[in-house]
Parts: C-alpha cells; sequence; structure tokens
C-alpha cells in the first residue's frame, strides 16, 4: 500500500511540475511540443501539456560578460605579444540563439579571438599601444556581423592587456632611453642654434641703427653746409647789392677804386713784413707818385660829399 501512494505521489508531483512553468523576469524560454517550436514565453506563469509540451531552452535576455582567454598574436613587425580582453554580448532573438547555433557564447568568444589575431598582424607592436579604440571597434564590428544569424548583439569588447615578452620589453626600454637622449640632444643643437640666430639678429640690428644713426648724422650735416652756404650766398649777395647801389651814387665809383687801393697797400705791407724781400717791383719804386694820387683822390671824395651835403640846405633856404 505504502508503495503504491509513493508512486502516485511520485506521478502526481511529475504532472504538476510539468503543468505549469514560471519564466523569470531576466530569460524566455522557447517551448516544444513533440519535438517542434512551439513559441517563446515570455516572463510569467504559463500551463503546458505533461509529456507534450516542454522547456527546451532557456535564454538569459540580460546583457552579458565574456572573458576572452589569453593568446599569443603576432604583430606586423614579427613580434609575439599576449592579448586578451572582455566581449559584452546580449541575445535579442531567443529563438535565433537557441535553433541557429548550440553555443553562442563559444562561437562570440572563438570568433573574437580569430578577429583579434587579425588585427594584431595589420599593425605594429608601437600601434598596439595607441590604436586599441580602432581595434576594439573593427572586433565589434566583424563579430556583430557574423552573429546575427544567431539572434545576439554584440555590445562592445575591450582589450585587457597585451604584454610582450621579457626580451621585447627590455628592448622596448632601451629603445625608449635611446630615444629620450636623441631628443634631448635635437633640443640642445635647437636651443644652441636659436641663441645663435638671435645673436646674429642682434648684432644685425645694432648694425641697422649705427648706419642709421651715421646716415642722419651725415644728413644732418650736409643739411648745415647747405644751411650755411645759403646764408653766405645770400650774405655775399646782399653785399654784391649794396656796392653796386653804391657805385650807382655820385662818386660811388671813385670811393670803390679808393677802397680797393687801401685794401691793396694794407695787403702788400702784409706781404712785406711776412717775407724777406730784396727785389721789388718798378711800381714800389714810384710808391710817393703812387700815394700822392691816392691823396688827390681821397681830397676829391671829399670835396664832393661836401657839396652833396650843402646843396639841399641852399636850395631850402
Amino acid at each position: 500500500m505504502w508503495t503504491a501512494l509513493l508512486i502516485f505521489f511520485a506521478i502526481l508531483f511529475v504532472i504538476v511540475t510539468r503543468l505549469f512553468i514560471i519564466v523569470e523576469f531576466r530569460e524566455e524560454v522557447i517551448q516544444e511540443r513533440l519535438g517542434k517550436y512551439k513559441k517563446t514565453l515570455s516572463p510569467g506563469f504559463h500551463f503546458m501539456i505533461p509529456f507534450v509540451d516542454r522547456a527546451a531552452y532557456r535564454q538569459e535576455m540580460r546583457e552579458q560578460v565574456i572573458d576572452v582567454p589569453s593568446q599569443t598574436c603576432i604583430t606586423k613587425d614579427n613580434i609575439e605579444v599576449a592579448v586578451d580582453g572582455l566581449i559584452y554580448i546580449k541575445v535579442m532573438d531567443a529563438y535565433r540563439a537557441s535553433y541557429g547555433i548550440s553555443d553562442y557564447i563559444a562561437a562570440a568568444v572563438n570568433l573574437a579571438q580569430t578577429t583579434m589575431r587579425s588585427e594584431i598582424g595589420k599593425i605594429t607592436l608601437d600601434d598596439t599601444f595607441s590604436e586599441r579604440d580602432m581595434m576594439n571597434e573593427n572586433i565589434v564590428e566583424e563579430i556583430d556581423k557574423a552573429a546575427d544569424p544567431w539572434g545576439i548583439k554584440v555590445m562592445r569588447y575591450e582589450i585587457k592587456n597585451i604584454s610582450p615578452s621579457n626580451d621585447i620589453v627590455d628592448t622596448m626600454e632601451k629603445q625608449m632611453e635611446a630615444e629620450r637622449e636623441k631628443r634631448a640632444e635635437i633640443t640642445n643643437s635647437e636651443g644652441y642654434r636659436e641663441a645663435r640666430i638671435n645673436e646674429s639678429k642682434g648684432e644685425q640690428q645694432s648694425q641697422i641703427l649705427i648706419s642709421e644713426a651715421q646716415r642722419q648724422r651725415r644728413i644732418n650735416e650736409a643739411k648745415g653746409r647747405a644751411k650755411e652756404i645759403e646764408l653766405v650766398a645770400t650774405a655775399t649777395a646782399n653785399g654784391i647789392r649794396r656796392v653796386s647801389r653804391a657805385i650807382e651814387k655820385p662818386g660811388g665809383d671813385i670811393a670803390v677804386k679808393t677802397k680797393l687801393v687801401e685794401q691793396y697797400i694794407d695787403q702788400f705791407g702784409k706781404i712785406i713784413k711776412s717775407t724777406n724781400v730784396s727785389v721789388l717791383p718798378t711800381e714800389t719804386a714810384n710808391l710817393k707818385t703812387f700815394f700822392e694820387g691816392v691823396g688827390t683822390l681821397k681830397r676829391h671824395t671829399q670835396n664832393s660829399n661836401t657839396s652833396s651835403t650843402t646843396n639841399p640846405q641852399g636850395q631850402t633856404s
């Protein structure tokens, strides 16, 4: 009796558990009837026919983070590096994720690894550290294109580590040290060159200023000489005009001749004093006659001046 009762409860439990199913909010369930797809069960409470219907697949509908194991890749410059990463995927269609591929997670991981090897082989070691974003975008694009029939969406891919071998790390450190020394030498040479350029520019500017000052000085001196010549010429012209007006007056001609004679006598006396002359010209022997003639001219000039001053008075009286 107890055995029959136990069998009854076991059958009842199986029937009850197969009679309904609870689908959680984060998943979708694929229902099959007699081995064929029936429908996709959304979150909630659903009834099923025991031994006819069954929950064939349960698909996680939240975004999933999958670790991509580390693998060895060869760069464009034939250097081995170990690369690993993370891939973020989400099931968009539970039907295709169930019937389109047997294991979409393993497929996505393997596809990410092969795509990563391909992308690493296109660039050099130096670029692998600076082109991470580009590689991530290319991997997402390639995986997403291949995973579309599987009903999943690749949200993003992130490279975690790019690890060269120890020998490569030592070589890179030496290269970086050499680059730093090279940049230091270039900086020093550029500084020296700039200093020389600045010195030459300063010297050139100094020469320009000196030449400008000399040019201005010559211009000022030329202007001064021109002004001096102009003043001398003006004074000479005024003197000549005055002399010409004096000559035009009565007795002016005689006065001019008298003045010339006086100057001649004065200069001749200076010459005699400054030189030792033992032989004199013939005109010098007649100096007495010469001075008498000069005296006559002088008296005649005085008489002419006296008569010109008394004439106007007699007319007024």
